[in-house]
């Protein structure tokens, strides 16, 4: 049963009546004024319950609430009797709870018959205690209890929360502060872990094979929106060699210099919440660890004419040698000690925001300027911000979303913190996907062409077949690309045959592959950056000065970029907007730049950028700080369509 929360409106009137009357014995049913005025004030919210049936919402249940400094009163709650026991009540509870929540409200309280002991339980169950009882409160002999729901002291407890999940909490011999060791069972059965918030699972159960117990731990951990290492993404991750061998890449310089010095073809090293109870494979084990997060895990290494990954097993507590479990103990409390998931939330923040930068980088896709007016727009959105470098990998589980302001590269750490992220559960531009799409222009140039979207005229050559090739059918001068190319990064361009062979042989010996297009020379190109699917700022990036690109990267001045000009959406060609968007569609509907340009009045598409450059002075100009606001209520809602709507729409 699909059920929906909305907010009331006057047409709800008849329905409010109808449901006081089978709802509520008549000592308690407010008359259909007392419902008129609460639907019009500005100290009163009704919401409404409404399910679909026959293809049709109807409504079935409410909610009174009064709007106090501090305090939100739930006056009065009811569903449709042939509706009760379906979870409608709790949904409405639970949209309640959110509101009291992003409301700022400190308590939540109602008062109740003490008669009605259904009633009585189900506010218990929601967290709600007894706090006084009012004789004669409704009627002679209807006694009342006052009851609350305290939000700060709720949210307090919640933030410290770490759990060790185990078979059996007693082999387990762990004294710390803020950290809980429970059973598999009790984490899926007991109501207790159904509704805490902001809690950290280590899930340590005896088994993560598929339906087995370790495995529904993560599963359910991930639809309670608690973080959890491993999570099922993680899991799935493991059963996967290719997959393995391919994020072990990214480490192969560590793995080959750490096991350099072992005589035997196999090797296995055991990482225990980051640390192996060998002491010469310390750092490499953090960064396998940062690769495959579980608490407890074992790789295996095989030789051949290099040391490879041959598997990688996530370990529970009953799989670990005995011998390292006094390490593992240490490890542990070593891990916790350090309160790396105890950073204080300040109230006035619902989420925490990392922003990924490099204070090193010469040519960052935000200057700082730039990057404190997101900081401002975030905070003034509701997050906390932390800025964070390459070194801060282990802190990501900390936060609820990611935005790279550092310039990404499919082969280095910027994606492996994407990928993370997003495996964490975190919401993060750019996503994974965009960065490996908008990395490689052989992609990008078979899905325009698919989707029939004008490209300057484009071959791809190939190094084991170029030689054989008689003829390009593309005039001089030409632009070669690297697949992996991006912001004119490792772009050339060449006037005859002989520049040709010379930038292909340097070109080949970096890819097998190589991007060849005609060139188009233009007085500017436009810049469309495109969000969520929509136009968000327009401009138009002159070239540098006698250069036939944007940026000249071959100058060592601080000069070598054009000129720019940034326009309303509304002043630019219709026709390259709707170009620009479309294009970035097909990558996905994070955050881009599409560079175009407009000759004889047809639109080319250049390329697709993630990351693209957002500078204070520059692409800001015509939206000023709304720029900066969007990007942060994109992430922001983004956020609370993964963990809000659940609670409001179910299925």
């Amino acid at each position: 049963m699909k059920i929906t929360i909305r907010k009331s409106a006057s047409s709800d009137l008849d329905f409010l009546e109808e449901l006081e009357q089978k709802c509520f014995p008549r000592f308690q049913q407010s008359t259909r004024r007392a419902i008129r005025y609460s639907l019009s004030s500005p100290f009163q919210n009704i919401v409404v319950a409404e399910i679909l049936k026959n293809k049709k919402f109807i409504p079935v249940g409410s909610a009174t609430l009064f709007l106090y400094p501090k305090t939100l009163r739930l006056f009065s709650i009811g569903v449709f009797p042939e509706y009760q026991g379906q979870g409608i009540g709790k949904q409405i509870m639970e949209a309640i709870l959110n509101m009291a929540t992003t409301g700022k409200f400190e308590r939540i309280s109602l008062e109740a018959r003490k008669a009605d002991k259904k009633l009585v339980e189900f506010y218990k169950n929601a967290g709600f205690t007894i706090t006084e009882e009012l004789p004669d409160y409704y009627s002679k002999n209807e006694d009342g209890l006052r009851m609350v729901f305290k939000l700060e002291d709720h949210q307090e407890k919640q933030s410290i929360s770490n759990i060790i999940i185990v078979r059996d909490p007693k082999s387990w011999n762990l004294e710390i502060e803020g950290v809980k060791v429970i059973s598999s069972r009790s984490y899926i059965t007991d109501p207790e872990f159904q509704s805490l918030k902001n809690v950290r699972i280590f899930n340590l159960s005896n088994s993560y094979q598929y339906q087995k117990m370790g495995y529904y731990v993560s599963l359910l951990a991930s639809a309670r929106d608690h973080r959890v290492i491993p999570n099922v993404t993680t899991l799935r991750d493991f059963s996967s060699l290719s997959l393995v061998r391919s994020i072990s890449g990214y480490v192969d310089d560590n793995i080959q210099k750490s096991l350099k010095h072992v005589q035997q073809n196999k090797i296995s090293i055991f990482v225990y919440f980051g640390q192996s109870v060998n002491p010469r494979f310390r750092l490499l084990a953090q960064k396998l660890y940062h690769l495959f997060e579980a608490p407890l895990i074992q790789i295996d290494f095989v030789k051949n004419e290099k040391w490879i990954v041959q598997k990688v097993s996530p370990l529970s507590l009953k799989k670990v040698n005995p011998e390292h479990m006094e390490k593992v103990q240490e490890f542990a409390k070593n891990y916790f000690s350090k309160k790396r998931f105890n950073r204080p939330r300040f109230k006035n923040y619902k989420y925490d925001l990392a922003i990924l930068v490099n204070p090193q980088e010469k040519n960052p896709p935000s200057c700082p300027d730039a990057l404190q007016n997101f900081k401002k727009a975030a905070e003034k959105i509701g997050f906390y911000v932390e800025f964070i470098t390459k070194d801060d990998f282990s802190q990501l589980p900390e936060f609820d979303a990611l935005f790279i302001r550092e310039t990404t590269n499919v082969n280095d750490h910027t994606y492996q913190f994407s990928r993370s992220a997003y495996a964490e559960g975190l919401v993060v531009i750019d996503d994974p996907w965009s960065i490996l799409r908008c990395s490689n222009k052989i992609f990008q140039n078979e899905r325009l062409k698919q989707n029939k979207i004008k490209t300057p005229a484009t071959v791809i050559l190939a190094k084991s077949t170029y030689h054989k090739s008689k003829s390009l059918h593309l005039n001089f001068p030409l632009v070669l690309k690297q697949p992996d190319s991006a912001f004119s990064l490792g772009v050339e361009k060449v006037n005859n045959k002989e520049e040709l062979d010379a930038s292909l042989k340097k070109l080949f010996n970096l890819s097998d592959l190589v991007v060849v297009q005609e060139f188009m020379p233009s007085e500017f190109d436009w810049r469309i950056g495109v969000l969520d699917q929509k136009p968000l700022y327009a401009c138009k990036y002159y070239m540098a000065k006698d250069h036939w690109q944007i940026y000249d990267w071959n100058t060592e001045s601080n000069e070598n970029y054009g000129e720019s000009e940034t326009l309303a959406i509304e002043e630019v060609p219709e026709i390259v907007v709707k170009t620009a968007v479309k294009a970035a569609s097909l990558i996905g509907d994070g955050l881009y730049g599409v560079d175009l340009k407009m000759i004889n009045g047809e639109v080319y598409i250049i390329e697709i950028n993630d990351n693209p450059n957002i500078d204070e002075g520059i692409e800001d100009l015509v939206l000023k700080d709304e720029i900066y606001i969007r990007v942060m209520k994109s992430l922001f809602n983004r956020i609370e369509i993964n963990r809000n709507i659940a609670q409001f729409v179910t299925v």
